[in-house]
């Protein structure tokens, strides 16, 4: 059974810092794509980075030069350093796993709440 349990949400000022952790059980961490995504409400669900099973990295450019996306497949752990906040990036956050062949997450965690105040 796979599970991803994303941890490290909260309540920050614009301009703070959070950082995201994502614990991954049932597959093998190394051989899947890993990815954060974000949802606000009343919107679509969006990639905010994305690193894959060989190091390469993606960022939204909403994001880039904010956001750190890294992994340690020793932990099976994800990770998502957020610094300079804005009260943009508030949303659902979710951690999501796709295999090297497909387009689309094979699954998801359950999301954690960043809430950014002006």
């Amino acid at each position: 059974q796979v599970q991803l349990v994303e941890s490290g949400g909260g309540l920050v000022q614009a301009g703070g810092s959070l950082s995201l952790s994502c614990a991954a059980s049932g597959l093998t961490f190394g051989s899947y794509a890993m990815g954060w995504y974000r949802q606000a409400p009343g919107k679509q669900r969006e990639l905010v980075a994305r690193i894959g099973s060989g190091g390469t990295i993606y960022y939204a450019d909403s994001v880039k030069g904010r956001f750190t996306i890294s992994r340690d497949n020793a932990k099976n752990t994800l990770y998502l350093q957020m610094n300079t906040l804005k009260p943009e990036d508030t949303a659902v956050y979710y951690c999501a796993a796709r295999r090297p062949a497909v387009t689309k997450p094979d699954y998801w965690g359950q999301g954690t709440q960043v809430t950014v105040s002006s």
